[in-house]
């Protein structure tokens, strides 16, 4: 996209900030349709929707209506929709499975993500040989109703199952729009976890910032970044992928899930201690590379596993919530602040100084969570919930 060469980590602080904007007018009205439809309709409706405006980008792009604009819009658009229809179908997840089942088999579904991320580049590659680059789009829209039809086929693998609370889980929600964000902030669990995912977004997306700033300045051709993000996305997906298949279960197996959410930010810790040391360009793409590793291989289904112990409202609106108006509210106000503290002379440096407690912080954080899970998780087990 164009404005992003022109300047485009200028732009990037506006472009979270219109993403958490637009996730906070969509996560009531997720609110308001999870309380009035029954489940399968309630993912169907959502892959529809995000499938139509797959339809639409795809006429404005052929018409080359503003093109500038279309690509700002389909920038936040396409934030908004990686973390919406991710979000929907873990609460799917976490809906279906107990915590023991999500230990098992969380690892291995995070893997499957992980090909996708693998395939997905390959396929798109081989694609823009034979057809034009929007009627990807259109392809893409056939993917949503492929992932429209697997959701509905273990919906009906739900029912199967067995009892009526499985039952029960099909139907409608309730509750009112606002629920979502009620819970949250009436709950220290779910509270818990925010501070655990902000921790992970502040980190996140100060290294990314610094990390688009060094290539912007050391990497002048346009081929040249491609090439580099295109070799960090493969590596990071093929050691996620080793990582989920062969170690995230048997982690949390043998030591707990405290394990698996406290080792990122210990990583983070040595990470940041290094980029205050030694400031290079190296250091960030390998710091980058095990911190993602990390995130999507061990964090990311550990987070998962934390919702299995809490009420289907939860599991749905407190959850759509802190995964996505919660996360872009933090990438928003992490990039606002570190544009602030460059303009006052800060180095990437004195900055990563700050962020090394920070971790530490966010590792107790991830502690705390963990002992708390254990807690409610021993609760639903002696009320007979599973």
């Amino acid at each position: 996209m164009r404005w992003r060469s022109r300047g485009g980590v200028q732009h990037l602080p506006w472009m979270m900030t219109a993403t958490f904007v637009t996730l906070l007018l969509v996560t009531p009205l997720f609110g308001w349709l999870s309380a009035r439809v029954p489940r399968y309709r309630l993912f169907l409706t959502v892959y529809a929707f995000f499938g139509l405006n797959l339809v639409l980008f795809f006429v404005a792009m052929t018409s080359h209506l503003s093109p500038q604009w279309a690509a700002r819009a389909f920038f936040v658009w396409l934030s908004v929709f990686n973390l919406f229809v991710v979000s929907v179908f873990w609460s799917f997840m976490a809906d279906l499975f107990t915590p023991a089942q999500g230990v098992r088999f969380f690892g291995v579904i995070a893997a499957g993500g992980s090909i996708g991320a693998m395939v997905g580049p390959l396929l798109t590659t081989g694609l823009t040989y034979v057809v034009p680059v929007p009627a990807l789009l259109l392809i893409s829209g056939g993917f949503l109703v492929a992932c429209g039809f697997c959701i509905y086929r273990l919906d009906r693998w739900a029912m199967a199952r067995s009892s009526g609370q499985i039952s029960q889980q099909s139907e409608p929600i309730g509750g009112s729009i606002w629920a979502g964000v009620r819970l949250v902030f009436s709950s220290p669990y779910l509270l818990g976890i925010c501070l655990y995912l902000l921790f992970l977004t502040t980190t996140a997306t100060f290294l990314y910032l610094e990390q688009m700033r060094l290539v912007s300045e050391q990497i002048p051709s346009p081929q040249g970044r491609t090439r580099l993000f295109a070799l960090i996305d493969l590596v990071v997906n093929v050691l996620a992928f080793l990582v989920q298949m062969t170690v995230t279960s048997r982690m949390i197996s043998r030591f707990g899930l405290v394990s698996a959410l406290v080792v990122l930010p210990v990583a983070s810790a040595v990470g940041f201690g290094l980029i205050a040391v030694m400031p290079s360009l190296v250091v960030f793409v390998l710091f980058t590379i095990v911190r993602r590793v990390g995130e999507y291989a061990i964090a990311k289904p550990a987070r998962e596993i934390l919702f299995t112990v809490v009420s289907r409202e939860e599991k749905y609106k407190a959850k759509n919530f802190i995964d996505t108006a919660v996360s872009r509210g933090g990438d928003a106000t992490t990039g606002w602040i570190v544009s602030g503290v460059k303009t006052l002379g800060a180095t990437a440096g004195q900055m990563a100084w700050v962020l090394v407690p920070l971790a530490l912080l966010w590792g107790w954080v991830g502690w705390r969570v963990a002992r708390e899970e254990e807690e409610l998780r021993r609760q639903r087990l002696s009320g007979g919930l599973w």
